[in-house]
């Protein structure tokens, strides 16, 4: 895959739906990462999602939240009908998925893994999710998100404090 091609832009491209990429230069371990990323695209920071890699009950569980607010684990588990959820260990992560920590896409993954993409992303036309390589964004519609990923919607973040 030449230039901007990953994983998840060869599914999106493969399926025929409508995405566009944006590029954006934003330190990895910078403070409040999400909140330069939104920044550095010009876009509310709510419309922003950021794909975090879970464990409930010993199955792989991806959840994409807002980068405005954190990721509530008990939601979460209770979303898939699970009764606990953890994060799961970076290394476990990327392997799993095939992408790095800062770039992990929910979608053209190593291995499909269950998806519940927080509610609040369906109030929005179009969403900003990893394309699977940090640095570089996908925007598409929340519904075409859900299809690709095979994702539940749930209430799964809470606000920042």
């Amino acid at each position: 895959m030449a230039g901007q091609g990953t994983p998840a832009t060869a599914l999106l491209t493969k399926r025929g739906i409508a995405y566009r990429t944006h590029s954006y230069r934003v330190a990895p371990d910078a403070p409040n990462y999400g909140a330069l990323v939104a920044a550095a695209l010009g876009v509310a920071p709510e419309r922003v999602f950021k794909s975090l890699v879970t464990d409930v009950d010993g199955v792989l569980t991806v959840a994409v939240v807002p980068v405005t607010g954190e990721l509530d684990l008990k939601a979460l588990a209770t979303a898939v009908g699970g009764k606990r959820a953890t994060m799961a260990d970076r290394a476990v992560a990327e392997r799993a998925t095939g992408y790095v920590r800062g770039g992990i896409s929910p979608l053209g993954q190593r291995r499909q893994l269950p998806t519940v993409l927080d509610e609040s992303a369906l109030a929005h036309g179009t969403v900003y999710v990893s394309a699977g390589r940090r640095g570089l964004q996908l925007e598409l519609a929340p519904n075409d998100l859900m299809k690709l990923a095979a994702a539940r919607a749930a209430a799964i973040a809470s606000s920042a404090r």
